[in-house]
């Protein structure tokens, strides 16, 4: 994979799925990161083909629990994005995964005490020795590219520290979200500081961080010298903000996402919370269209 100037559609759990990754893919991301997974989750699974939709999915053995979908059309472009904290158990999972996406990546950013309390996520960023034997085992055992995502550490000089570190072990890029554990996001993105990473590395670094319209696509690279940019809120808002053409309005985005989400057999739970993150920034849930959204059941409600 290219990390060279793309617009990289962020993992954001619950909305995240094969439907919204189409969306976006659609309107111009490069690349689509799916929701994080879990690897205890995952290796509960078993890979089937679904051939009324065309697509693979990777179904909890015993239920009709989808876990993971994708499709052969994004193949080239979807990271499976892992929450694991255990080397042996993370490979195990990645195999089941590994042949139908393009790059496995592993979440070393998700502040949420969930993934904290299960020495995942953000967790892994004080423990580097963890960080270098799963990521090892995983680039020594697998033929896709191993990436990861971090978030800053509590200095910058600790931020490049272990950024350097992570490089060494060979992943082919490293994706930066500008801001710490006990950010949030109301807390303005540290551009600067993912621009001392970039300054240290020699592989691409994918800057995440207060990316809102499509002209910050431009500004956050010049301010940091990132060679791509990773897009979350803004992109869960309106899908369009990939588009160089200018944003589509987001009840036609809301629509079309609504279109894709019954062609791709979208889970009604996932579906329900994107759009309602949707009408929430742009309209209120009080008004009769969230409260009705709020009693759908199905997908055939919500349209």
């Amino acid at each position: 994979m290219d990390y060279q100037n793309k617009l990289v559609l962020a993992p954001m759990v619950r909305v995240g799925t094969l439907s919204f990754r189409m969306l976006a893919a659609e309107y111009g991301a490069d690349i689509t990161y799916g929701e994080e997974i879990i690897d205890h989750k995952l290796v509960k699974c078993e890979r089937r083909l679904n051939v009324a939709s065309g697509t693979t999915e990777f179904v909890e053995k015993g239920t009709d629990n989808v876990v993971f979908s994708t499709c052969d059309e994004e193949k080239s472009r979807v990271v499976f994005q892992m929450g694991t904290s255990d080397a042996v158990r993370a490979l195990k999972a990645s195999e089941i995964v590994c042949n139908d996406v393009a790059t496995i990546d592993i979440n070393m950013g998700c502040p949420k005490a969930f993934s904290i309390q299960g020495g995942m996520g953000a967790a892994l960023l004080s423990k580097p020795e963890l960080i270098h034997h799963i990521l090892a085992t995983l680039k020594r055992n697998l033929d896709v590219p191993v990436t990861c995502k971090i978030r800053l550490l509590k200095s910058p000089a600790d931020t490049v520290e272990l950024a350097r570190r992570i490089e060494k072990l060979g992943v082919p890029a490293l994706a930066v979200h500008g801001r710490k554990i006990a950010d949030r996001p109301r807390d303005p993105a540290k551009w600067d500081e993912i621009a001392d990473v970039v300054a240290a590395l020699s592989i691409p670094v994918i800057a995440n961080g207060d990316v809102l319209e499509y002209d910050d696509f431009s500004r956050i690279k010049t301010a940091t010298g990132a060679a791509s940019v990773m897009v979350a809120r803004g992109a869960m808002w309106n899908a369009s903000i990939f588009s160089p053409k200018g944003k589509s309005h987001w009840e036609d985005v809301k629509k079309k996402y609504l279109r894709k989400s019954i062609l791709w057999n979208n889970d009604v739970k996932s579906t329900k919370y994107t759009i309602k993150e949707m009408i929430a920034h742009h309209s209120c849930l009080e008004l009769p269209e969230g409260k009705s959204i709020n009693k759908a059941d199905t997908l055939e409600d919500l349209a």
